[in-house]
């Protein structure tokens, strides 16, 4: 009942406990269920500062989304794989904080740095996986890399997944060890080219051994930019052949010890331009390596499944909805309003504010599949016009039985097709659906 309060907090715009319990006295339904509890603010930081569950609370979560068919994913899905900041300036010291620049103002900030996978499905449903939380450490100390994180996450995701999957970054996970691990477990994956991403151009000559010559992404983009400057009909994207990469393979040396080595593997290389990320401002890392190969605004996207570079483009194109997530859930839900020094409550309020994302999301795929693009609702009149509606609650005694009967205003008819489909006729506020403290003080929820 406290996480489901907590999740209806933060989709009501409350930044702290003390406002949540506030909106638990006045919130009419809220205000019947937590009524015989007499809860204060201290009963929900108690509950939320004690450790608990959470990630096994996220793996649930995921593993009960692939169960329907509607939300499960299937092959050729993608899952989003990118970092971003969380603002956290009241308690420097904190280990899990890290003193960060935020490239969108220039500034440097304490604050914690989380890895987070988005499930992006063919039929248009979205939704939050997992997250991690990426520690930074010293030169001398060993930790976790952003690397070993997102392999951890993948992995969780295997448990509930068997399907191939693709798997779309930003250049900055653009690694050779990584792009292994993600082919060994069936994971396709698609990024853009760095400046010094080493390419190769394979030669054939009749009679004679192919050789494989190094090019710069920088060329590929300048030869694929002529053929779409030529073709005249609008082209965004062009595929260029014969495109090689090493990847590295373990083998069996002279003396039996395994060692590393490399081999040429094809891959899709893909002159684009237009993308949507182009044409919004998106955070560039520090490091010059990091820079993106570019040539007139065009860039290289490249990816293992050479077979199908098209395919390869239109996932990459699907990359930029887990920053339009990011930028959702910090405008709309208060992913940085989380200001408690406990890493408990900073990881409950992760794994419920991903819940929270999740019912938005399904709620807004819902409304929006048979709708054009004027009649469509955006994720905050979701927030604003389905969450916030008003409405009256009255109770009444029938038939011995104590009812309660819910109102709701005219903002409701917008959205009258999914509440008649989803509003269930009779409503327990519990985790297991046999009883709950409604039931047990003769309360009903009628629709």
């Amino acid at each position: 009942m406290l996480c489901f309060m907590y999740i209806i907090g933060l989709i009501s715009g409350c930044s702290s406990v003390v406002q949540m319990s506030e909106l638990a006295s006045k919130d009419a339904l809220l205000k019947l269920m937590f009524k015989p509890y007499k809860l204060a603010q201290y009963t929900i930081s108690r509950f939320f500062t004690v450790p608990h569950a959470w990630r096994t609370f996220g793996k649930k979560r995921v593993a009960r989304l692939q169960e329907e068919r509607e939300t499960a994913l299937q092959e050729g899905d993608v899952i989003n794989l990118d970092d971003t900041h969380s603002a956290h300036p009241y308690a420097k010291k904190l280990p899990f904080l890290c003193w960060l620049k935020d490239s969108s103002s220039k500034t440097y900030s304490w604050c914690m740095n989380l890895v987070v996978l988005q499930a992006v499905l063919q039929n248009g449903l979205e939704y939050p996986l997992f997250y991690s939380v990426w520690r930074k450490v010293s030169d001398d100390q060993a930790g976790l890399t952003k690397f070993d994180l997102a392999r951890q996450m993948l992995l969780m995701l295997r448990e509930s997944v068997t399907c191939r999957l693709w798997v779309a970054m930003d250049r900055w996970y653009l690694c050779k060890d990584f792009f292994v691990f993600l082919q060994e477990h069936s994971f396709d994956w698609v990024t853009k080219a760095k400046r010094n991403t080493a390419l190769y151009r394979k030669i054939t000559v009749p009679g004679r051994r192919d050789r494989y010559v190094p090019v710069t992404a920088r060329q590929l983009i300048q030869e694929g930019y002529k053929r779409l400057s030529a073709s005249g009909n609008g082209l965004s994207a062009i595929a260029v052949s014969d495109i090689y990469m090493k990847m590295p393979y373990l083998a069996e040396g002279r003396k039996g010890q395994p060692v590393t080595k490399q081999r040429f593997v094809p891959i899709a290389a893909v002159v684009a331009m237009r993308l949507k990320e182009d044409e919004e401002m998106v955070e560039e890392r520090e490091d010059a390596q990091d820079e993106p190969a570019t040539y007139r605004g065009a860039y290289l996207i490249i990816s293992n499944r050479h077979d199908v570079p098209k395919q390869a483009f239109e996932v990459y194109g699907k990359r930029w909805r887990i920053e339009v997530f990011f930028r959702a859930a910090k405008q709309e839900l208060g992913f940085e309003k989380c200001h408690s020094t406990t890493e408990a409550h900073q990881h409950a309020h992760m794994e419920l504010l991903f819940a929270a994302e999740t019912l938005l999301a399904y709620a807004l795929w819902q409304v929006n599949k048979e709708k054009t693009s004027d009649e469509s609702h955006t994720h905050g009149e979701m927030v604003r016009g389905l969450f916030h509606t008003r409405c009256q609650v009255r109770t009444r005694n029938h038939k011995g039985l104590k009812r309660i009967y819910i109102d709701f205003d005219i903002e409701a008819s917008r959205f009258a097709s999914l509440i008649s489909a989803y509003w269930p006729k009779i409503l327990s506020m519990t985790m297991w659906p046999v009883y709950s403290s409604l039931d047990s003080h003769n309360y009903r929820l009628i629709s």
